[in-house]
């Protein structure tokens, strides 16, 4: 029986690892799902390479759509006519998706639409906050699921709320951190941290992203100040996309502590995360890494669709009032930060109750 697992951008690699991962072991004892790895190119990525794939222990994906770039519409519509012809050509039992990219919502619509059932890996996630275009993806995709695997009991009362039942809500907890653990004894020190005379604990992992806080050059330029005039001389090490090293060359910001670095790969970005004094993002996913690997985290959002990693877990939701800021890290200078707890089921065996659930709803 053929499963389609999608996906668009590394993160879901990542996400979708340890359930090639089970579904290979399975498959080796006798077990009866086969699947299929769709890349929608959605997303470009230099790190992605031959390596990078050998790394996750998942095999190059057997088809690529390449659709590239473009606006989200674009990308939408090139994704889903792309999946319908391979479907009508080469049907599957099951279309996987993960996560909340363009990808995981145009590929469940064009799934349902063929008549195929819909598993979506980190159902029922919210932030609330409808100017992202990832709460659509995860609201849309979410509307037409079939099996719903979740992260967190946040995400099963969500799903709750909007009526599905408990039979088709299967709690079984964080690829991703299956990821993170399993990969944990190879992070790879990057160049930088030999160039910049890092050491553990003496510096900052900063990453910003999302259009609200990167595209208007003045807020950056006030988020980033306030981070620089409190954050004691530290190092800011900031990976930095060459579209938002542009913003910030012309908001004229240029600091000795803040040190720009290229974009890493995963195993190099979590080997200065894991030895970081802290990490300050407006990412999700980061955020529930740190809880994990027990480092405090500053997200600068008014909102958060992971509530569990501020619950439980190291993080703090800042905001993005650059006033906001200077308090917040004098009480991490002040060894105030509160302890954290890894989230149920964060156990690095996602993957595996994923194709237990899987065995038996397609059996």
């Amino acid at each position: 029986m053929l499963i389609d697992i999608i996906a668009g951008a590394r993160p879901n690699f990542m996400k979708i690892a340890p359930i090639i991962e089970a579904l290979k072991s399975r498959a080796a004892a006798g077990g009866p799902l086969r699947y299929r790895l769709i890349h929608t190119g959605q997303h470009y990525d230099r790190n992605m390479s031959g390596s990078f794939f050998e790394q996750l222990g998942i095999p190059e994906p057997a088809v690529n759509f390449g659709v590239g770039g473009g606006s989200q519409a674009e990308q939408t519509g090139g994704i889903m006519i792309a999946y319908e012809k391979l479907l009508a050509g080469s049907p599957s039992a099951l279309c996987l998706v993960v996560g909340d990219v363009t990808s995981t919502m145009a590929c469940a619509i064009a799934a349902k639409k063929a008549g195929i059932r819909v598993a979506h890996v980190e159902a029922g996630i919210r932030s609330g906050d409808l100017t992202m275009p990832e709460e659509i993806n995860r609201m849309a995709t979410d509307a037409l699921t079939d099996y719903f695997f979740t992260t967190s009991e946040t995400a099963n009362a969500n799903l709750r709320r909007l009526g599905v039942p408990d039979q088709r809500i299967h709690f079984v907890g964080n690829t991703m951190i299956d990821t993170l653990l399993k990969q944990r004894p190879s992070f790879t020190a990057p160049a930088c941290w030999e160039t910049l005379g890092l050491t553990p604990k003496s510096y900052f992992v900063l990453t910003l992203h999302r259009p609200a806080n990167v595209d208007d050059s003045r807020k950056l330029r006030d988020l980033l100040q306030a981070i620089i005039d409190h954050s004691r001389g530290m190092p800011l090490v900031f990976p930095v996309h060459p579209r938002t090293a542009k913003i910030l060359a012309d908001a004229g910001i240029n600091d000795p502590a803040l040190k720009m670095v290229e974009p890493l790969s995963y195993l190099e970005f979590n080997y200065l995360v894991e030895r970081a004094f802290a990490v300050i993002t407006d990412s999700g996913g980061i955020t529930e890494e740190t809880t994990v690997l027990d480092v405090p985290c500053l997200t600068l959002r008014d909102n958060t669709e992971r509530p569990e990693t501020i619950t439980m877990g190291t993080n703090e939701l800042v905001g993005t009032d650059p006033a906001a800021i200077p308090p917040v890290l004098q009480r991490l200078f002040a060894g105030q930060w509160k302890s954290g707890s890894v989230p149920p089921l964060w156990d690095g065996k996602t993957g595996s109750r994923i194709v237990d659930v899987l065995e038996r709803v397609l059996g």
